[in-house]
């Protein structure tokens, strides 16, 4: 029996060393988005994040490496939230019976759309050109991801045509959201996100 209880306080003991890790971790992710987004990459340092977070420049590096591999956690950040809400949006919109591929897509945009709302401050920031060496190179190669993922949401066919036309609609979303974290309010924004579904439906059809 004892080392049952052993081995229960010891998985209790490595569940707390990961919750302490997830929240230290996320305590800096929260304050590098707030330091980044008031200064810019270029200008903000380590040590204003950690004076931010009230942790220290050895617990940064630890978690994370540095400035550098901060910034690309955040980007990570909103691109899974991104893709989260799209694809839950257009998994809710299946099991309510919608099949038609242009109306999935629609779906997932709007709900991409609203969520470049509601994270508009790290939105900026990506949109911005300030980040670090290489990181354009990375932000590309997502770009071709997600049209390759919309193609199969569209079932688009290999020819030219379908190709232009998956990387347009997907160019609209893009175009729609650079306009959409620079609103002045949440009624601008959804008009601009009204406006880009508009043309989706138009372009697609």
């Amino acid at each position: 029996m004892a080392r049952r209880t052993g081995t229960r306080a010891g998985r209790r003991e490595g569940a707390w060393q990961w919750s302490r890790t997830a929240h230290t971790r996320r305590v800096l992710l929260e304050a590098a988005r707030d330091v980044f987004t008031e200064k810019g990459f270029a200008e903000a340092g380590v040590a204003d994040v950690v004076e931010r977070a009230g942790s220290s420049v050895g617990s940064l590096y630890h978690h994370f490496g540095g400035k550098t591999e901060l910034f690309l956690a955040l980007w990570e950040d909103q691109q899974n939230a991104d893709e989260e809400q799209a694809s839950s949006a257009v998994a809710r919109a299946r099991a309510a019976g919608q099949d038609d591929p242009l109306e999935l897509f629609v779906a997932g945009a709007r709900a991409f759309l609203e969520g470049s709302w509601e994270r508009r401050d790290v939105g900026l920031l990506l949109l911005a050109g300030d980040g670090p060496p290489g990181f354009d190179v990375l932000r590309r190669g997502r770009s071709r991801e997600w049209v390759r993922q919309n193609s199969v949401l569209l079932r688009a066919g290999e020819s030219a045509l379908d190709r232009l036309t998956v990387s347009v609609l997907t160019a609209v979303i893009g175009e729609a959201r650079r306009e959409i974290v620079v609103a002045d309010s949440r009624e601008e924004a959804d008009k601009l996100i009204e406006a880009a579904i508009g043309l989706i439906r138009r372009l697609g059809a």
